[in-house]
């Protein structure tokens, strides 16, 4: 059993930067897929970013790319999410999750674990 713990979150200014952490235990953190995944409030959940668990490979959603970097450190079961020149509809509750041997997809589906969430306040 996997065990996400994100941090990191708060409030923001537009065009400000935030970095959020996720914390892994209980599972071969090497052998995970890594995905952030947001909610706004009254919205269902979207992919933010992932990368593949045996690879560099790194996969973003369109409204993020060229703003948002995807990091793992596997020596430290830690995986962040670096987001830059953030916009008040980046607003929402961000989710860490796993994926066994995944391939960093960008359905919710393919994710076994997931955390509790970090909220990401963006005021204009």
């Amino acid at each position: 059993q996997v065990q996400l713990v994100e941090s990191g979150g708060g409030l923001v200014q537009a065009g400000g930067s935030v970095r959020l952490s996720c914390a892994a235990s209980g599972g071969t953190f090497s052998k995970y897929a890594m995905g952030w995944f947001r909610q706004a409030p009254g919205k269902e959940r979207e992919f933010v970013a992932a990368n593949r668990w045996n690879s560099g490979s790194t996969y973003y959603a369109d409204f993020v790319k060229g703003r948002c970097t995807i990091s793992r450190d596997n020596a430290k079961n830690t995986v962040y999410l670096q987001m830059n020149s953030l916009k008040p509809e980046d607003t929402a509750v961000y989710y860490c999750a796993a994926s066994y041997q995944g391939l960093g997809s960008r359905y919710v589906s393919s994710y076994e674990y997931w955390g509790r969430g970090t909220q990401v306040t963006v005021s204009s």
